[in-house]
C-alpha cells in the first residue's frame, strides 16, 4: 500500500524534528556551549528536537546575573527564517535577544557590548509556549553558527530558557539538487581518445573511396 504524499512528508517532517524546516538535525550539538550559565553542560539540553519543545524537566538558569550567551554551530551551511524560544516566565523571563552570526567562536560578553548584533530581538513576556520570531532572511542566507544574548530578564537576577530551535532550509543542499538538475551537453573533447582515432580512420577511408 503506498502512502500519499502528504503522509510521506509529514512522517519524515516527523523524524527531522516537527516539520522539513526545523534546523535541529542541522546543529553541531557536541559543540553547542554557553557563557555563565549555572551549570554550563545545560547549553546542549536547551537546543533538542521539535517534539520536545514543551518539556521543562531540562533548562539552562543564568549564573551571576541575568545575561546568557548561547553558541550554536552548525554542521551544514543554513539560511534562517525563524528563531524559537521557550523561556521562563515572570521574572525569570529574560526581555531581550541579540543575534551574532558567523563568529568563529562564541562571543564574549565584551565583544557583544561593542559588536552590532545582526538581529535585536524584543522577546514577547507571559508566554507559556515556544514562541516564534521570524528574522531578515537577508541578514541570514549563509550561516554557519549563531552566538545568542539573552538578557534583561522581567524582574529578577537570574534567565531561565527551556528551549531554543531554528526554521529555515540547507544552502548546500539545494546546491546539490540543481547540480543534479542540470545536465551537461554533450563536448567532442571529452570523447574517449580511442573514439576520435577510429573517427579520424574512418573520414580517411571515405575519403580514399
Amino acid at each position: 500500500m503506498s502512502l500519499d504524499p502528504q503522509d510521506e512528508q509529514s512522517n519524515a517532517g516527523q523524524m527531522l524534528g516537527g516539520d522539513l524546516s526545523n534546523l535541529f538535525r542541522c546543529i553541531d550539538r557536541d559543540k553547542v556551549h554557553g557563557l555563565n550559565l549555572a551549570v554550563p553542560e545545560q547549553a546542549k539540553a536547551i537546543v533538542k528536537p521539535w517534539h520536545e519543545r514543551e518539556d521543562t524537566g531540562e533548562f539552562a538558569d543564568s549564573g551571576v546575573d541575568d545575561q546568557i550567551i548561547i553558541y550554536v554551530p552548525f554542521a551544514q551551511n543554513v539560511r534562517l527564517k525563524s528563531v524559537l524560544v521557550k523561556s521562563g516566565r515572570g521574572e525569570s523571563s529574560p526581555t531581550r535577544l541579540r543575534i551574532y552570526a558567523n563568529h568563529p567562536t562564541i562571543v564574549d560578553f565584551v565583544d557583544a557590548e561593542s559588536t552590532k548584533p545582526q538581529l535585536d530581538i524584543a522577546l514577547l513576556q507571559g508566554q507559556v509556549a515556544a514562541v516564534e520570531y521570524p528574522l531578515r532572511v537577508a541578514a541570514f542566507t549563509s550561516v554557519t553558527s549563531l552566538s545568542l544574548f539573552f538578557s534583561d530578564a522581567a524582574g529578577g537576577e537570574v534567565s531561565r530558557l527551556f528551549y531554543l530551535g531554528f526554521r529555515g532550509d540547507v544552502r548546500e543542499q539545494k546546491r546539490e539538487v540543481d547540480e543534479m538538475l542540470q545536465v551537461p551537453a554533450p563536448n567532442v573533447a571529452d570523447a574517449p581518445l580511442v573514439d576520435k582515432v577510429a573517427e579520424r580512420a574512418a573520414g580517411q577511408q571515405t575519403t580514399a573511396r
